[in-house]
């Protein structure tokens, strides 16, 4: 039997995640994105209300059997991306760095990186996988890992990561040896203030102005030989399959983040229909409004119900591949779609802070066809994964 209704306790995780966007994130977000800076405050409030009570309500449902810890975590992006992206993308936490961590660190690895988050400090993860040379190609990698003794040596330039500067513990993907391709690159644990850990530039964006995005780079950075996630060292492609289980699991946030962006513009533009379409507007341009309005709900609710299968195949230990890939792909042009018809909707008129938020969310929109595998990238996973026989380069 399919059913598609939230249990209570679901449908109360998701209006709790509702509660934060509304009154943390969307009060401030215009700001924020103005100044690209973020109030302290912020931080301190996320990690109280996640630790007290989105956080804590997920652990429990765990531990008392209900297998939906990557549909709540679905249901929490979507909200919180309804409030502002960008602050969703800053909460304090291991971030990125916790799928890599817990697919394929052991017991001692989890345990002791993922502990750094437990005291009463502000602390962030990331995801060090991009380079300049490549972004969806992660076989063409070029930073190495080279071991030397009881350490491995790491040099190699990665950019566009999300909350590198601030990052406890950046999960690093590099290569043993090239001349392996997939086969050679291995996840490491690279921690805050390692030697050789050199902070770049922060990037200037069109869009997500509030989420810090870093460029790292690695010059002789050494790491204990422990750092390897789960001691990997046999030949294979362990590490290559790390970097895409990662994906399988960030792909569908990717997708929830855009969907909530979709909702937003979405309501914005119907509120905006709704009370502020100028008096003697043309009953032909009322009913083109409301054919497309009524459209971008339907394809709203098509984009979610893919995150939401994504997840629930994720939460039944099912692979998932194909579905996180249609997902992120359907929502990251979605979100262009939604965000760009609701800035032409509303361009009537003064600009209200209701039109800034929608000129915002048309800025943030671009890059969700792009990170996590641009649209491209993911059309071939999705072949790859309905035709295997096919040789699809």
């Amino acid at each position: 039997m399919i059913d598609f209704r939230l249990t209570t306790r679901q449908q109360e995780y998701r209006e709790f995640a509702h509660q934060i966007a509304l009154e943390e994130m969307r009060p401030i977000s215009l700001e924020c994105n103005r100044t690209e800076q973020i109030p302290e405050t912020f931080f301190w409030n996320m990690q109280k209300r996640f630790r007290g009570g989105i956080d804590g309500q997920a652990q429990r449902y765990v531990q008392e059997g209900e297998r939906s810890a990557a549909l709540l975590a679905m249901l929490a992006n979507e909200e919180l991306a309804w409030g502002d992206a960008a602050l969703t993308t800053a909460i304090p936490g291991p971030g990125l760095a916790a799928p890599p961590l817990l697919s394929q660190g052991s017991r001692e690895q989890r345990q002791k990186f993922l502990g750094l988050y437990e005291d009463e400090q502000l602390h962030w993860g990331a995801l060090a996988l991009t380079e300049p040379g490549i972004g969806s190609d992660v076989a063409g990698m070029a930073t190495t890992a080279m071991l030397e003794g009881d350490e491995w040596v790491i040099n190699g330039h990665k950019h566009y990561i999300t909350n590198g500067a601030r990052a406890d513990v950046i999960i690093t993907f590099a290569t043993v040896d090239k001349s392996m391709g997939r086969a050679g690159i291995r996840p490491f644990v690279v921690l805050k203030g390692t030697p050789g850990l050199i902070i770049g530039r922060i990037e200037e964006k069109m869009g997500l102005r509030a989420s810090q995005t870093t460029e790292l780079i690695f010059e002789n950075c050494r790491i204990p030989r422990e750092n390897l996630l789960a001691g990997r060292e046999a030949s294979g492609k362990t590490g290559f399959k790390a970097a895409m289980g990662t994906l399988d699991a960030t792909r569908p946030m990717v997708g929830a983040l855009a969907v909530g962006i979709c909702r937003a513009a979405y309501e914005a533009a119907l509120a905006w229909f709704q009370e502020e379409l100028p008096a003697g507007y043309p009953p032909f341009k009322r009913h083109e409004i409301e054919e497309t309005l009524e459209d971008l709900r339907q394809r709203i609710e098509m984009a979610r119900l893919l995150v939401w299968r994504a997840a629930w195949m994720a939460d039944q230990r099912l692979p998932n591949s194909k579905e996180a890939s249609m997902c992120k792909a359907y929502a990251g042009e979605l979100v262009m779609k939604v965000t760009s018809e609701a800035v032409r909707i509303t361009a009537p008129g003064e600009m209200s802070e209701r039109k800034q938020l929608i000129h915002k969310w048309f800025c943030d929109a671009k890059v969700f066809d792009i990170f996590e595998g641009t649209a491209q990238i993911q059309r071939l996973v999705i072949a790859r994964r309905m035709f295997p026989k096919v040789n699809i380069p």
